[in-house]
């Protein structure tokens, strides 16, 4: 094995036990969520016990990561592949997926358990859950949305998302700095009590 690949190998260790501790979470949880024993994710985050794939996917699943993330394989040369997640406390990160100064941003994000605190400002966001489910306040109202759903509103309403439970919850995140909303360009047709429902 040559040293580049054996340095490869070492450098998952740490990454494993850093990115659980980014997260919150102890080795008694990522085993629940891994089915790996709390004796194997020691080993393996200590650089004990080598890295397999039966290993790496089931723990790329739970950190909700791509399998190279927790490699760390070596760039491909194209940069649009290659964002670089700001990390926050309580597992939560966000990746940056455009940089257009003054129109629509759009990020992906993994929020972790945080209370609510509403907050107002200038602008409009619409919210896609990817995977978990996503509480949202709205001023005096409140919804919880699962994988595929969507919200859009205007940001000078007070507003909090996060996590329904205690379980991360990925999102895609657009937001307008100007208030811009989303075109719709076409609408279902209505049907009203007096046209007829066209058989199946």
């Amino acid at each position: 094995m040559d040293a580049e690949l054996e340095q490869l190998l070492t450098d998952i260790g740490p990454r494993l036990r850093t990115l659980r501790r980014d997260r919150d979470l102890t080795l008694e949880a990522l085993s629940d969520a891994t089915g790996i024993s709390v004796s194997a994710l020691s080993r393996l985050e200590s650089g004990k016990r080598r890295p397999t794939l039966d290993l790496l996917l089931p723990l790329a699943r739970a950190h909700r990561v791509a399998l190279d993330q927790l490699v760390g394989a070596p760039a491909t040369g194209d940069p649009r592949v290659h964002l670089t997640p700001s990390r926050r406390k309580n597992g939560s990160a966000v990746v940056p997926l455009t940089r257009y100064p003054g129109r629509v941003q759009v990020f992906k994000q993994v929020i972790g358990p945080r209370p609510p605190k509403l907050v107002t400002h200038a602008g409009y966001e619409w919210l896609y859950v990817l995977a978990g489910d996503l509480r949202l306040i709205l001023g005096t109202n409140e919804v919880v949305l699962h994988p595929g759903e969507v919200a859009e509103f205007d940001t000078a309403e007070p507003h909090w998302f996060g996590p329904a439970d205690e379980q991360v919850v990925e999102i895609l995140h657009l937001f307008g700095p100007q208030g811009e909303k989303a075109h719709v360009r076409t609408k279902a047709k209505t049907t009203t009590a007096h046209e007829p429902v066209p058989e199946s």
